[in-house]
């Protein structure tokens, strides 16, 4: 079975953030950091990312020989170097000499030079200063045998509304709209309000964009910041392309908030066709006071599952800490086992890589408190030194998972563009729409059942996946539609639900009701959708049981579906909320309402019953546990077993494995202390 690696390195990488820059003066550390990086296992490093100021003091003026020797005693002890270009944050001499490289606000206020992520991604002085720059370092490495692969930048984001994105906003538009400012006011719906265009230079961002009407405009705007960051990024690239063709490259992905989501300012869809390597940068809240372990660890799967999928290979767990963080409302540490536990979980769900920021804690300025692989105290017998030697430890036995896929038959559609329009839309409810967490719903049974999901966009193959799940999908263009036709009449399995098929790419109404291919496919049509109070109540019944309804319910009429469920109460009563629809070779589900977690739970059970979809290894267990795992091999699967519960759990493991370190047989139950993994290896029959 082939592999894809997805670096030059056939094993699992351990290491982190290294700032050697900030300690040339203490060149005592610099000699720990390298005994300390062999007794943790550790064997690559993210150099570079902030060192601009160290590496061109003034302008002009360079200073390589201190990156020079840090990646030869890198190189001495066998390590790897993700080679970083410092464009992430300015040195101030820059800010200071070519002004227009500050970004301004969406109230059109220019930005101080501070902090780091505030450049103008249009500036040409700032394109020009990035590509020299990282020339220089190209041609200095190109050849340099630690140098692994390009960590570009550093999590891009932001936007800026200076009078230089104003104008490439506008040169974008008219490529968009085919120079026709007739056919963007049409798609914008220009005569609302009174928002007509007569001439380009009238269009300006949207300031800010949450207070705007123009709903076209908001979409059109966060296409562009993408559209920007990706061509910011393709101008930071060029050089290293031209001089280091066979050298991989990366930038670092995100993920929102401490309800943890996808990243939303930025569509990763587009972006992940730019880079090498998807990675991400992962700080779950752990230990927090509003949800579980459970609940949490499932978040971190799903955008592992979105971030892996979004290029069908490994990705690299770029960030992550090995105790607790600095800008979380509450930093709390880290529990015993937990971070070997967090690790491995990422391994099982596709990383090629466990990586920290940072290696070492910083002395002064805003991270001085963020967790690190090594303390201020230096000391590699502390608990978080230990954790991490045993994370580096496990990894360094783990080799031959490097490369290796987790096999998926069933999809769910995640959308940027949806969650932004849908987010804009002044109708439903402000609070309640949540479409990340919506989407995150229907992943959670799956997860809970140990079943592989590819978390894919809309332009993904379908035909390669038994399910295809496409919650909430308010923006559905006529493309997408189309997709969703030939996969359900060729034999597939749909699901869709509540708010969904609303709106076309533009962000406008369909006219005449729901479409009618949906109409065609799911064999209803919906009338309209009764938005909740937070103590309103109502229920569906569904295969004799009754589920809790929240926030949304959407009234039915049919045109040709079977009805699964139907509402209990309100003026509505008694009609459908639940339906499937046979469609050429396949069939098409349609959830009306939003209902409790155990409806999804009853509802994916039976499908994946039907369908004989199998979890990686046959187990029953309880809530909190999870089985996940890669082929690596033909028919054979590293298979990690997860204990996210706050007490003791029974995995009772009904097939024959080997334990992966002792390499004994297993059979039957096995207890899984709280926090505590173990990973097997099972050959499927």
């Amino acid at each position: 079975m082939e592999k894809k690696y997805v670096t030059k390195a056939h094993y699992l990488l351990h290491g982190g953030d290294y700032n050697p820059d900030q300690w040339l003066d203490y060149p005592e550390i610099l000699e720990q950091d390298l005994e300390l990086m062999e007794e943790a296992s550790a064997n690559a490093f993210s150099v570079g990312i902030f060192a601009w100021s160290t590496l061109e003091p003034e302008e002009g003026t360079y200073q390589f020989e201190w990156l020079d020797k840090i990646l030869d005693d890198l190189a001495a002890k066998g390590s790897k170097v993700l080679l970083a270009t410092p464009s992430g944050a300015r040195p101030a001499w820059l800010s200071q000499k070519y002004p227009e490289v500050l970004r301004v606000n969406e109230r059109r206020q220019k930005m101080l030079h501070g902090g780091r992520h505030n450049h103008c991604f249009t500036s040409p002085v700032y394109r020009e200063k990035t590509q020299k720059m990282n020339r220089l370092l190209a041609e200095r490495y190109k050849d340099h045998p630690a140098l692994l692969m390009w960590h570009v930048s550093n999590e891009y984001s932001g936007d800026c509304h200076c009078d230089l994105c104003q104008e490439a906003f506008r040169d974008w538009l008219k490529e968009r709209y085919h120079h026709h400012l007739a056919e963007l006011n049409h798609a914008w719906w220009g005569p609302f309000w009174s928002h007509t265009f007569s001439d380009w230079s009238q269009i300006e961002s949207p300031s800010p964009i949450g207070e705007s009407a123009v709903h076209g405009l908001n979409l059109d705007w966060h296409r562009f910041v993408t559209h920007q960051t990706i061509d910011f990024y393709r101008n930071e690239i060029a050089p290293l392309r031209e001089v280091t063709p066979d050298v991989p490259v990366t930038t670092n992905f995100m993920a929102d908030g401490n309800d943890l989501k996808p990243f939303q300012s930025l569509d990763y869809s587009k972006f992940a066709k730019e880079v090498d390597v998807i990675s991400w940068d992962a700080y779950p809240a752990w230990h927090n006071d509003w949800e579980s372990t459970a609940e949490l660890a499932m978040k971190v799967g799903f955008i592992d599952d979105l971030y892996r999928s979004l290029k069908n290979q490994p990705f690299l767990l770029l960030e992550s800490t090995p105790s607790g963080v600095n800008w979380h409302p509450v930093n709390k540490a880290k529990r015993p086992g937990m971070h070997q536990l967090s690790a491995m979980q990422m391994v099982a769900h596709g990383a090629d890589s466990i990586m920290y920021f940072q290696w070492r804690k910083s002395r002064g300025s805003s991270e001085k408190f963020h967790g690190a692989v090594v303390d201020h105290d230096g000391d590699k017998e502390n608990r978080v030194f230990q954790d991490v030697k045993q994370v580096g430890e496990t990894l360094a036995g783990l080799a031959e998972v490097a490369g290796s896929l987790r096999p998926a038959k069933v999809a769910l559609v995640y959308d940027w563009e949806n969650n932004w329009a849908l987010n804009h839309a002044q109708g439903y409810s402000r609070e309640t729409k949540r479409y990340p967490q919506t989407v995150q719903e229907h992943y959670r049974p799956f997860w809970e059942q140990d079943i592989p999901v590819d978390v894919i966009t809309k332009e993904h193959d379908f035909s390669k996946y038994e399910v295809v799940i496409l919650p909430m999908l308010y923006l559905m263009d006529e493309a997408t539609i189309d997709r969703i036709t030939d996969y359900v009449e060729q034999g597939g399995t749909v699901v869709t639900t509540y708010i969904s098929g609303i709106v076309d790419e533009h962000d406008l109404a369909y006219l005449g009701g729901w479409p009618a291919a949906l109409q065609e496919v799911f064999g209803v049509s919906p009338l309209e959708t009764d938005t909740y109070y937070p103590n309103d109540r109502n229920a569906v019944t569904y295969q004799d049981k009754t589920y809790e309804v929240n926030d949304y319910a959407t009234i039915l009429s049919l045109t040709g579906a079977e009805v699964l469920g139907n509402y209990e109460a309100d003026f509505y009563a008694g009609t459908r909320a639940v339906t499937r629809h046979s469609y050429g070779k396949g069939q098409a589900y349609f959830i009306g309402a939003r209902l409790e977690a155990d409806f999804q739970r009853d509802f994916y059970a039976a499908l994946i019953e039907e369908r004989a979809i199998e979890s990686v290894l046959p187990v029953t267990h309880g809530r909190g546990v999870s089985v996940q795992g890669r082929q690596v091999d033909e028919g054979t699967y590293i298979v990690f077993l997860m204990n996210f519960a706050e007490e003791k759990q029974t995995v009772v493991i009904e097939a024959e494995v080997t334990d992966y370190q002792t390499k004994e047989s297993i059979s039957g139950e096995v207890s899984l202390q709280p926090y505590e993994v173990k990973i097997v290896s099972h050959v499927k029959k």
